[in-house]
């Protein structure tokens, strides 16, 4: 019976290991924030604003944002902060969504800006081939895990 219980108590402490390994790498792997002349640039080619709320229906204590997204047809900045995790992808949705579901949904209608990187203020390229105009909401997901993190409808 001993050997059981040490087994168990061993194997939840590697799981828990593992769980802050996933939670803790990406914050200490992640790169700089964006200089203030990079979001600067970004805040002044923007066509539209949005907020990240931290209020949002799919959002909760793990997976929230928090400040202004700025979107034009160049650069995508958010001047805030979004929860830490791993493998966060940005969107550009043609709907509001603030869910899980409503993220599946329309992700066939969606499209991949780029990766985000860094937490606490980001600037992500738009390719050439993308159009804000097409769309009205940006969306930060972890594709990893399939967790809505934020979204904010811009125009």
């Amino acid at each position: 019976m001993k050997k059981f219980v040490l087994l168990v108590s061993h194997l939840i402490f590697a799981a828990i290991g593992f769980a802050l390994g996933i939670y803790a790498l990406p914050i200490l792997t992640a790169p700089e924030a964006p200089s203030i002349d990079a979001m600067k640039t970004a805040e002044a080619l923007a066509s539209y604003k949005g907020e990240f709320k931290k209020d949002l229906e799919g959002s909760d204590f793990l997976h929230w944002g928090e400040g202004t997204v700025s979107v034009g047809n160049q650069f995508i900045s958010l001047d805030g902060e979004i929860a830490p995790g791993p493998d966060y992808k940005l969107y550009l949705s043609p709907e509001f969504v603030d869910t899980e579901a409503s993220f599946n949904q329309l992700k066939s209608k969606m499209v991949k800006v780029g990766d985000v990187k860094t937490f606490k203020n980001f600037v992500i390229p738009v390719p050439e081939t993308i159009n804000p105009e097409n769309f009205n909401t940006v969306v930060v997901w972890c594709e990893s895990f399939g967790e809505f993190i934020s979204a904010t409808k811009y125009r």
